[in-house]
């Protein structure tokens, strides 16, 4: 494939393995010759020769629900700009097979594994760091990370959301939450800043995670039956939040004035839904690309100096609150 490349084999090896060594007309070469001979490079022994996999490891709670998609996307194009691949595994919203991928994970030595919120499981965490690998946690916030983290807080978020709310003049919230570790921090955030600022300790409506439009309707119309007389519901969710606004327009009544909605996630559809819903935006295209630079630098050899990053969050407000 060299000869038809016309470059040297060490020049094929860099640009199939270490592409940013190589000019991007050298690149283009091999990549043609690649193309038109079909060659398909052994990973396993270019990761044994360079001691890199070239191959990044990442856990999602799910890969149904969209919140997580837009870091998962910048991190995938951070990564392939590199020369990195992404393997995703699905580990559940209750960490039921984290540990599990973990093992599998570890044993195929990628060049970094990125988990989605915190590694709360302490036999996980002590295989993460006996391993050497490099582990970033997203979308979540600690003090003690495994390794390095970029995210924010989700119990800022609950505390801002009640501010926001009482400042808005509602006085009767009620809470309808998925059952996941970070919802129930935001609920717990929103819970003691609510009462802090004088208000009731609110209703809390818990729902399996994860979250749809279907169990936002069903959880508000249980709570209008127990606490009719609520003016606000915080959701954990855009999907919760929008099956709130569906169900009270159901039922005759009108958003915000008879009963007002808020959600998290800021997804595609919060814009565009009557009243537009109220939300919390989270950048996770920045989560994503710095979740990459993490990994990419200490694969490579570069030093990381801060490995804790907050990239904070936004509330929006909109019409449905």
């Amino acid at each position: 494939m060299s000869k038809l490349a016309g470059v040297s084999a060490i020049t094929v090896s860099r640009a199939l393995n270490s592409p940013e060594l190589v000019s991007p007309k050298t690149r283009e070469k091999v990549r043609l010759a690649v193309e038109r001979t079909g060659y398909v490079p052994n990973l396993l022994a270019g990761g044994l020769a360079s001691n890199r996999s070239r191959l990044v490891a990442a856990l999602v709670p799910t890969i149904a629900g969209p919140v997580f998609l837009e870091t998962i996307q910048a991190l995938t194009e951070a990564l392939a700009e590199s020369g990195y691949q992404l393997m995703l595994g699905q580990a559940g919203y209750h960490n039921s097979r984290e540990d599990a991928l973990i093992d599998a994970i570890v044993g195929r030595r990628p060049d970094g594994i990125v988990l989605t919120g915190i590694m709360r499981s302490a036999e996980g965490r002590r295989r993460l760091l006996a391993s050497g690998i490099p582990v970033v946690e997203t979308w979540d916030l600690t003090p003690t990370p495994v390794d390095m983290l970029v995210g924010f807080s989700h119990e800022k978020v609950g505390t801002d959301i009640a501010k926001f709310l009482h400042g808005k003049g509602y006085r009767r919230p009620v809470v309808i939450t998925g059952d996941d570790q970070r919802a129930n921090l935001r609920r717990d955030g929103f819970e003691q800043a609510w009462q802090a600022l004088g208000g009731r300790q609110p209703e809390i409506c818990s729902v399996a995670a994860p979250t749809t439009l279907g169990s936002g309707r069903t959880a508000f119309a249980s709570l209008l039956d127990e606490a009719p007389d609520i003016d606000v519901v915080v959701c954990s969710s855009d999907a919760l939040a929008h099956g709130v606004i569906t169900e009270a327009q159901a039922r005759g009544m009108r958003v915000p004035q008879d009963i007002a909605a808020m959600g998290f996630g800021d997804l595609g559809f919060a814009r565009h839904a009557h009243p537009a819903i109220s939300t919390v935006r989270i950048d996770g295209t920045a989560i994503g690309r710095q979740a990459a630079r993490f990994i990419i630098d200490r694969a490579e050899g570069r030093p990381v100096e801060q490995k804790v990053i907050d990239l904070g969050f936004s509330l929006i407000e909109r019409a449905s609150a």
